[in-house]
């Protein structure tokens, strides 16, 4: 049955059965408790007996929309009924002025980096969603001040890596045994005398055809040595960014049942694995607006019944350059949620 329904609509529920379904995915998400026919029935526009609304909860139950948690409980939304509620039927709520003054007052701070003013944006979502927030910051690419290789061992040296802001980054390539150190010089000028001032990225392409077309002036040994070096550079950054979370402790607020304790638990564990969650917001960046991803919808949240809203934001050149949104149960205020992820991810566009 829950098949036939993905190919229909909403549209094609009576209104009475609209009118059912609304209230009791409205009532779970404010209360987080199973709603049954009485409490539906003493709602306002809900005038019917429990008996009608009960079998317009079985109706609702065998299209997969409500499901019960357990044996003689309400019902509850399931994954597959909250999306089409907040795709089809929710009404999306506007921030009031005060929400919109502390997210561009945590956001636009002068004197602030990039970084500083994402974390800023990250406890502004937090602190008003009561949820976790999290934004996923773009590696920057910084130009390339010095690079020198280091002996530190036989057969090992280590490549150090200054940028022009200062930060140093350092790898460990291994060498044929016996190298003179005077060849570790040797790539190392190699290397200073083509990135000074780019970026490690602007210069490989380049840097490589030179070699492979044996124009460089180098012995073979050096030529090893500086394509080590390019290699493990390019193999080292496997994460195309970072990723910044705040407000983990909200996820513990209204925690009422020791199921409730144990999905926090997982979603705890969830977040630990920010690998996994960065490549889910890479999947956010392939357009523009508000995305979500609801409870099972995804597999990395699927243990712990999480949902995340995201929008992507933009640099000066209009490029979406980061996500940033909110994580925490399925029962989250997407009414209110939505608009105040979709208005920091504006600002932040406006700052970049």
């Amino acid at each position: 049955m829950k098949g036939r329904w993905n190919a229909m609509s909403l549209v094609e529920l009576n209104e009475r059965s609209k009118a059912i379904f609304r209230q009791i995915v409205e009532t779970y998400l404010e209360t987080g408790d199973p709603v049954g026919s009485r409490t539906i029935s003493r709602a306002d526009g809900i005038a019917v007996s429990p008996a009608t609304i009960r079998n317009v909860m079985a109706d609702l139950e065998d299209l997969g929309l409500i499901a019960a948690p357990h044996t003689s409980a309400g019902r509850v939304p399931t994954d597959f009924g909250l999306r089409l509620f907040v795709d089809g039927l929710m009404e999306v709520g506007n921030l009031t002025r005060e929400e919109r003054a502390s997210i561009e007052g945590r956001c636009v701070a002068s004197g602030r980096t990039i970084e500083e003013a994402l974390g800023e944006a990250t406890k502004a979502l937090s602190g008003l969603s009561r949820c976790a927030a999290l934004v996923m910051v773009p590696k920057r690419e910084l130009s390339v001040r010095h690079i020198e290789f280091v002996p530190v061992g036989p057969g090992r040296a280590l490549v150090v890596m200054v940028s022009e802001d200062g930060s140093v980054e350092n790898r460990i390539i291994s060498l044929p045994a016996g190298l003179p150190a005077s060849t570790l010089v040797s790539a190392g000028n190699y290397l200073n005398a083509r990135l000074g001032g780019r970026t490690l990225e602007g210069a490989m392409t380049s840097i490589r055809a030179e070699l492979e077309a044996r124009r460089a002036e180098l012995d073979d040994l050096t030529a090893r040595v500086v394509e080590a070096g390019l290699a493990v550079w390019s193999g080292g950054n496997d994460l195309p960014a970072s990723l910044i979370i705040s407000g983990t402790s909200n996820l513990l607020d209204n925690v009422q049942e020791a199921t409730d304790l144990e999905r926090i638990r997982l979603l705890f564990d969830e977040l630990e694995r920010k690998q996994d969650l960065i490549r889910l917001l890479e999947l956010a960046r392939d357009g523009r607006g508000v995305k979500m991803f609801i409870g099972a919808e995804n597999n990395l949240f699927s243990l712990s019944g999480s949902s995340v809203v995201v929008s992507p934001y933009m640099n000066g050149a209009n490029q979406i350059v980061g996500v940033l949104g909110v994580i925490g149960p399925t029962r989250l205020n997407y009414a209110r949620i939505i608009p105040m992820v979709d208005y920091t991810a504006q600002v932040v566009s406006r700052l970049l």
